[in-house]
């Protein structure tokens, strides 16, 4: 197999080993693997400081407005998170999961953190950065097939 092919299928089972995490995750918080799916990106999103909108949050899972609007009721409800009124346009919504909650969700992923940073300590740090590089390249070029198929899509609902 190519090498171009390998890292992409490694990437492959990376992805499918999240989503086994993700399940595990919405056992623990007794919500779906899609509401689970959604919280971990509203806290992804809040631990880098650039907490998400119930727009930004239904773009990254593949909403619509109604049907964020109904998961964002569940998992507030379920107490996984809070809307707020942070922006000076107070009709932009914020997406916070509460304090305590982020601990115990910090502690459910400390495990999977831990292993990640012994793997990096026995790595020299030249060859992650040079990963961290592939795969912001592979970003922007999977960002830019998605942008063409937008438009694409745009073009023949005109």
């Amino acid at each position: 197999m190519p090498l171009a092919d390998q890292v992409v299928d490694a990437l492959r089972r990376w992805s499918a080993d999240n989503s086994d995490v993700v399940q595990h995750l919405s056992r623990r918080l007794g919500v779906s693997v899609g509401d689970a799916e959604a919280f971990g990106q509203v806290l992804y999103a809040q631990e880098r400081g650039a907490p998400l909108t119930p727009t930004l949050l239904g773009r990254r899972v593949g909403l619509s407005t109604g049907a964020t609007t109904a998961l964002l009721n569940r998992l507030e409800t379920a107490g996984l998170l809070v809307r707020s009124r942070e922006n000076r346009d107070r009709r932009v919504v914020t997406l916070r999961v509460p304090p305590d909650v982020a601990q115990d969700a910090g502690q459910f992923f400390a495990p999977l953190g831990e292993r990640v940073e012994a793997l990096g300590r026995r790595h020299p740090p030249e060859l992650l950065r040079q990963v961290v590089a592939v795969l912001d390249e592979l970003h922007e070029a999977t960002a830019d097939v998605v942008r063409e198929f937008e438009s694409a899509a745009t073009r023949r609902r005109r």
